[in-house]
């Protein structure tokens, strides 16, 4: 699969976040800023800033690698369904995947809760169309997403995070949303979920969606929003573990 920077060791007591960005595809917008900011994060998630506040007692956590997927993902159907399963099965251990889209309609940053199974009208950037509804009329369980439920929701719990990540940030509009678009964010979401289903595991995977602007500026904040978010999510996920031990 790759990673940034290379071939890395992966220690035990780490925890590993694959990040995903998208490609171009719309000639208004040349560059997609998904993936200037999935590029640009850094190896490891940093400490937080000595004057952010925190909502949660689980502050100290093992180091948490980031592992950028080393290519843009091009805006297709055929190359999305190819790529999720292998993201998720041959690049070694994967503790959270958070996948990086543009809004085209949103000035605010938001995290996705659901992915849809239908509702793929519109072309991709090869002019091709999805498909799916006629397979799935005709019955073939062959269809990859046989059997699969019209939505599927993260195991991330969305709320929790999404109240962690307000708090570190308070002067930023990050909001949980609940419509991924029925486009290719939507569609690498649900791949992504119907993976992790079919496999019988948790879904431990969320969709980061990032307004359209491109500039130096907009990159380093969107940057500084996706860490945060990162950090919420693995400190949601530590809480919720704790949680659960205490109870077994």
């Amino acid at each position: 699969m790759g990673s940034q920077g290379g071939e890395q060791i992966i220690q035990d007591d780490e925890i590993i976040v694959l990040v995903t960005g998208f490609a171009p595809f719309r000639s208004q917008y040349p560059v997609n800023p998904a993936w200037e900011i999935a590029s640009r994060l850094p190896p490891f998630l940093p400490p937080p800033p000595s004057n952010t506040s925190t909502i949660s007692s689980v502050t100290a956590l093992p180091p948490v690698r980031l592992v950028v997927y080393p290519n843009p993902v091009k805006v297709s159907y055929d190359i999305v369904r190819e790529l999720v399963p292998k993201l998720w099965d041959t690049g070694g251990r994967v503790d959270y995947m958070v996948h990086i889209g543009m809004a085209s309609g949103r000035k605010f940053y938001s995290v996705e809760r659901r992915g849809h199974r239908d509702g793929y009208h519109g072309r991709d950037v090869d002019q091709k169309l999805l498909n799916d509804e006629e397979r799935r009329f005709r019955g073939d369980d062959k269809w990859i997403w046989s059997g699969m439920p019209e939505e599927l929701l993260s195991s991330i719990a969305v709320d929790d995070v999404w109240r962690r990540w307000r708090t570190a940030l308070p002067e930023t509009d990050v909001r949980v949303s609940e419509d991924a678009g029925r486009y290719l964010c939507d569609f690498m979401y649900f791949s992504s979920l119907a993976h992790l289903t079919k496999k019988e595991e948790d879904r431990r995977v969320t969709f980061f969606h990032v307004p359209v602007e491109a500039d130096e500026a907009s990159i380093d904040t969107g940057v500084e929003v996706a860490i945060e978010l990162i950090r919420a999510i693995v400190q949601s996920g530590r809480m919720k573990d704790i949680l659960r031990n205490r109870l077994e």
